[in-house]
């Protein structure tokens, strides 16, 4: 069976710290570069108040941009500010009420390696799942490994879009583009890219077009 062309985007996850005073510009700038399916504010342990100050500051400019944006962790708050959805993971609250509250908006659960989970989610709505880490990674302290079996597992049987995390670099993402993954949420390959974020962004997407699609 050939190797289809494939589908497959980028979704890019903020810094665990930025600086307001400069990242919307830099987010901008790197959003500008290349396409990006969504962009998630991830800040662990942000005061309220903080967090509120990041969202309108940089939920306009992924808007104005056709760039969804979703909120972690905090299906109530993406919904009272004016977010696109938000991003759950296995301990963030009561899934089933945040599908009922956000209604229409996004709901993305974090399934980590299980088939189970990502059943259960998709049987409660969920937009996408979230599988990973697939390789090691500084940005969180991952307890689960997945493989590319899960992803070829879910995309031959569910429709429901799936997500690939943990590790991945323009380097070694061609595997989970080839296994299925719908979208590749990333952090360091962007933020971190020795030329810039925006260079980051460009090379994501190079390596995301080049991979091959699913057998079919």
């Amino acid at each position: 069976m050939a190797a289809a062309q494939n589908d497959c985007r980028l979704y890019l996850v903020t810094p665990p710290r930025i600086d307001l005073a400069r990242f919307p510009d830099d987010l901008a700038r790197t959003l500008d570069a290349g396409d990006c399916a969504c962009l998630q504010l991830r800040l662990k342990d942000a005061p309220p108040g903080e967090l509120r100050r990041a969202i309108d500051a940089l939920r306009p400019v992924a808007q104005s941009r056709g760039v969804a944006f979703l909120l972690n962790d905090d299906a109530a708050l993406a919904k009272e500010t004016g977010c696109d959805g938000a991003h759950l993971g296995q301990e963030d609250g009561d899934h089933a009420a945040a599908r009922a509250l956000l209604g229409e908006m996004t709901l993305g659960i974090t399934c980590h390696d299980s088939r189970h989970l990502a059943m259960r989610a998709g049987e409660m709505g969920a937009d996408y799942v979230a599988f990973g880490a697939f390789f090691p990674t500084t940005t969180k302290d991952a307890q689960h490994q997945a493989e590319t079996d899960l992803l070829e597992w879910w995309s031959s049987i569910f429709e429901i879009p799936c997500v690939a995390i943990g590790g991945i670099t323009a380097a070694n993402c061609a595997p989970l583009v080839t296994a299925g993954a719908d979208f590749l949420a990333v952090v360091g390959a962007v933020w971190n890219h020795p030329d810039g974020a925006p260079e980051g962004l460009r090379a994501m997407n190079a390596a995301i077009a080049a991979a091959p699609g699913p057998a079919r």
